[in-house]
């Protein structure tokens, strides 16, 4: 059984670790102890917004074995509908096709419902062709095509 919740700046080390666990990641994110301000500035800005959730997913032990940001976007597109936006989801490597992927994103499908949203949407790079058939198999469509803009 596992714990859904929001993150709190002590979770921060164990969130990094989980971002940095895979090729991509282990390329772009800073694990150092202390940990690194801008993780801290981040958290700061996350927190404070309303329309931002920093969420985990704990095992019985109180470990953290995942991680998932949620922005909830306004839009006038499609009747002003709201929309959620999953980002930065990450399970911890050993646990991977246990199931937790699956009741983790269904806890932040939950999350969009319960703020009105009329849909979720999510980005996954292109390399990463498991985490795309996962998606898949939990009802995502490709339906557009995401572009990006290092600035």
């Amino acid at each position: 059984m596992y714990n859904f919740r929001l993150a709190r700046q002590s979770d921060l080390a164990a969130i990094v670790r989980l971002l940095a666990e895979d090729d991509l990641g282990s390329a772009r994110e800073i694990v150092s102890d202390p940990i690194d301000a801008r993780y801290l500035s981040a958290f700061a800005a996350i927190e404070a917004d309303a329309n931002q959730m920093l969420a985990v997913a704990s095992d019985a032990d109180d470990q953290l074995v995942g991680c998932l940001q949620l922005s909830f976007i306004p839009g006038l597109s499609r009747a002003g509908m709201w929309r959620g936006q999953i980002e930065s989801v990450r399970i911890a490597r050993d646990l991977r096709g246990s199931g937790l992927g699956s009741e983790f994103i269904d806890w932040a499908t939950a999350q969009c419902v319960e703020r009105g949203c009329g849909l979720v949407q999510l980005t996954s790079d292109k390399t990463r062709a498991d985490s795309i058939r996962f998606y898949e198999k939990l009802g995502f469509v490709a339906s557009h095509e995401g572009l990006k803009r290092n600035l």
